[in-house]
């Protein structure tokens, strides 16, 4: 017998007690389901700031508000920004325009590149290797990636059939025109043979992977992938080698399975070509089986030899046609590989160039000793922090604003300390940055001397630099990245009491990179911002003012001096401007009076009155005289009440 427990009434107390913890227990799925929402749009909203905050390719942190102050170009936004919520409505799938140079279709790309290459290696492997991977134990497997790939394959006609193209320069969003466009395009037909599901002929012939073999004809989508890699990578050579390789390895894997197919067909063992006998313990295991014909098509391809010989005439035309394949394709593949390897060094191979040069003339001039060793150390140091790049030569085929951004986003660091382009105009700071010129000094060089004519200001980017007296031996200030000098010596200020002739030395503590902006460029730039020019002339008075190098009357006389020359040029420009008018004012009328007195016209006779009437008959043969003929043309030129005529 059991001893059951003693069965339990509830009391009062029990029953308050369970309808206060149906209560709590209401209370606590009300805040459950409370809670929920509450977790879902903190969900949402973290998903928001994460896509808005990748909006522009690459940008993980906020816009700096010097670069955006001085930013030249637009900024690439996304066109349409969506929540995450609206992703699984249909009006969203309805709408959707996919931009091919944004990074999502990128990524959409690379997993269809992966369905593609699942149906490329293992459609062929077990068509081949069908008694060790199509057995009945296994292939029911297969159907999970097999279908989950075709899948991705029907998304990814509906992703190229939204695809935008650019039309007067805009991203064509009509979804209508987009989808025609990819109904009639021979991408469409190729895609529509890769679905067709061949797989329920399964049902007549048994599980046959070469029945799926249409899904290879997707390559193209391969090359596609490639190529936007290509422009979306920062290291363009190391992708098309790892192409290159992949490509390699895909042929030698078919004609690996090739050959073990034909070794059937032929007969395992029969002669010393085909692969041995698959009963043989030592020849019967998958991997056994595929590594020895990979390692067969790997000889043959590459024209290695060191197989056996064919003894069939099958044999000899499949080998022939694996040595052809081997010698075409694969003497273009490997030079390539050759031509890709001497382009990823093509930068060092031309600074060496430089190296071996500048060596080889100060050996026929025999410069030998320390100046030597610090041509070399220079080298080094450009090569090792990478300042042996031409930025004006590797950008020369961008445009010019789009150039100076670029120039801004390089240089930004050091552009930002500089106090005299935090205030000026983002045109100036444009036509600057695209004339800096970098230049690198050793320790100990002298950027330049007390008394030099100074011809270019400098900024450092990097290292560090004493301004010391003209012996060298008194250091005043060392001065760091982000400061600038030699500003005052070329902007020609009046009442300089030194000219343009350098103040103190300048010399170089380590290994120092300056940015370097010659006096004509300086000049160039600031004549069309004149604003930009009196804030720098008033910076370098103020300088000038602190070492007591300015002479006040001299600056004031030479201000008033241009004052007055420049109200002088104005008054010449309005005479000039008037004298212009009259010019053509009077040409103006001289062109009318020679089209009325043009050679075609007829001269035009005075109307004959009574009297002269009477005259001319009275004196009929007789000429009149001069005198007569003035009066004639005085009383025409009269009024008609006072016509007077004189014999």
């Amino acid at each position: 017998m059991v001893n059951m427990p003693p069965k339990i009434t509830p009391g009062k107390n029990d029953a308050d007690n369970e309808k206060k913890d149906d209560k709590g227990s209401k209370d606590n799925k009300a805040l459950a389901k409370i809670a929920e929402p509450n977790k879902w749009n903190k969900a949402i909203k973290k998903v928001k700031n994460t896509r808005r905050a990748s909006v522009r390719r690459g940008s993980t942190q906020k816009d700096d508000p010097f670069l955006q102050r001085f930013t030249v170009t637009a900024r690439e936004i996304d066109d349409y920004l969506h929540d995450f919520s609206e992703i699984f409505t249909l009006t969203f799938w309805k709408k959707l325009v996919i931009n091919p140079a944004n990074p999502p279709y990128y990524w959409w790309s690379f997993i269809v590149t992966c369905a593609v290459m699942y149906n490329l290696i293992i459609v062929i492997t077990r068509g081949c290797f069908y008694d060790k991977l199509q057995v009945r134990d296994i292939v029911h497997y297969w159907f999970i990636p097999d279908y989950l790939f075709d899948f991705i394959y029907i998304f990814d006609m509906y992703m190229i059939s939204r695809v935008g193209f650019l039309e007067q320069g805009l991203l064509c969003r009509n979804v209508r025109t987009l989808t025609k466009r990819y109904l009639k395009s021979w991408k469409f037909i190729i895609d529509l043979v890769c679905i067709f599901p061949f797989d329920i002929l399964y049902f007549f012939v048994g599980y046959n992977a070469f029945l799926r073999v249409n899904k290879c004809l997707k390559v193209w989508r391969l090359r596609e992938f490639f190529n936007l890699a290509e422009t979306h990578t920062n290291y363009p050579n190391l992708l098309r080698v790892a192409n290159l390789i992949l490509i390699i390895i895909i042929i030698i894997h078919w004609n690996c399975c090739l050959y073990f197919a034909l070794s059937r067909y032929l007969g395992f063992g029969s002669d010393g070509w085909t692969y041995p006998d698959v009963t043989d313990p030592n020849f019967s295991s998958f991997w056994k089986q595929y590594v020895f014909c990979f390692y067969w098509s790997t000889l043959t391809l590459t024209t290695i030899g060191d197989t056996a010989y064919p003894e069939k005439t099958l044999s000899f035309i499949y080998c022939i046609t694996c040595s052809l394949i081997g010698v075409l394709i694969f003497a273009t593949i490997f030079g390539n590989v050759g031509a890709l390897i001497n382009e990823m060094d093509a930068a060092r191979n031309d600074f060496q160039h430089k190296v071996d040069s500048v060596k080889r003339y100060m050996e026929v001039r025999q410069v030998t000793g320390p100046i030597q060793e610090r041509v070399v150390k220079w080298f080094d140091y450009t090569w090792n922090n990478k300042e042996s790049v031409d930025d004006s030569k590797n950008l020369e085929h961008l445009p010019e604003k789009l150039r100076a951004e670029i120039c801004i986003h390089v240089h930004l660091k050091t552009l930002r300390q500089v106090k005299i382009f935090s205030d000026c105009e983002p045109g100036v700071l444009v036509e600057l940055v695209l004339k800096l010129k970098l230049q690198v000094f050793s320790p100990g060089d002298y950027v330049c001397r007390k008394g030099d004519i100074g011809k270019e200001m400098y900024i450092i980017k990097k290292g560090k630099l004493e301004v010391c007296s003209e012996d060298g031996k008194v250091v005043f200030v060392t001065l760091e990245e982000g400061a600038t000098f030699g500003e005052i010596s070329i902007l020609n200020l009046p009442g300089n009491k030194t000219g343009n002739r350098r103040t103190a030395s300048v010399r170089s503590v380590g290994f120092s990179d300056l940015f370097c902006l010659s006096k004509t460029d300086l000049l160039d730039a600031l004549r069309e911002y004149p604003e930009a020019r009196k804030s720098l002339t008033e910076i370098g008075k103020n300088i000038l003012r602190k070492d007591n190098l300015l002479d006040e009357e001299a600056a004031r006389r030479e201000e008033r001096r241009q004052q007055n020359l420049d109200k002088k040029i104005e008054l010449i420009a309005d005479a000039v401007d008037d004298l212009q008018k009259v010019v053509n004012k009077l040409i103006d009328k001289v062109s009318t009076k020679d089209t009325e007195g043009t050679p075609g016209s007829q001269e035009t006779t005075p109307p004959v009155t009574e009297e002269t009437k009477s005259t001319t008959t009275e004196d009929k043969g007789v000429k009149p005289s001069t005198n007569s003929k003035k009066s004639i043309t005085k009383v025409h030129g009269k009024d008609s009440s006072t016509k007077e005529t004189t014999e």
